[in-house]
């Protein structure tokens, strides 16, 4: 079986990260497997956010708590030390199935360079609300956006689990 195939069968969602930042350089190369993601027409309109900046990660953690409904020391990103945040443009007709396949690629090439990761859900919230806005603002991105996902990446602490058995009968050929 060929690499990429091996890797699709094999990454799994992490929920156990050590504090260890990755390197720049595959932080680089996980970015630009996102922007080499598939987009309606090209439009290559999906944007992502970068965090490694300890103190906005906090912030990003505490907001993702409130929308969740958690409360105390739980982390909803797991420890990850960097999360990357995708966000559709809400101009675009293709924006969530275009951001989606970004999440995918990231994902997809942090497994190919030994990194873990998960797909954490709460972003649409986040920056429908003000600290969205305001950290849109901080950073001077104008337009129309919505959050699609946060890529949580680092290194895995423990062994990746097993992959699930998958369900029956989800393939029709005609």
């Amino acid at each position: 079986m060929n690499e990429l195939l091996t890797a699709m069968k094999e990454r799994r969602s992490v929920r156990r990260f050590t504090p260890e930042m990755p390197k720049k350089e595959d932080l680089d190369q996980i970015i630009e497997a996102g922007l080499f993601a598939p987009s309606g027409r090209n439009s290559q309109s999906a944007i992502i956010l970068c965090v490694t900046d300890p103190g906005i990660r906090k912030e990003l953690m505490e907001e993702n708590c409130k929308i969740g409904g958690w409360e105390g020391t739980f982390d909803p990103f797991y420890g990850a030390p960097v999360i990357l945040i995708v966000l559709a443009n809400k101009e675009v007709g293709t924006s969530i199935y275009d951001a989606s396949l970004v999440m995918e690629n990231l994902m997809l090439a942090a497994h190919s360079l030994g990194l873990g990761s998960i797909w954490i859900h709460r972003a649409k919230e986040e920056f429908e609300g003000e600290f969205g806005k305001y950290l849109l603002q901080k950073l001077g991105i104008e337009g129309s956006w919505e959050g699609v996902g946060h890529c949580a990446v680092g290194y895995t602490d423990g062994p990746l689990p097993p992959a699930p058995a998958r369900k029956p009968n989800r393939v029709f050929w005609i």
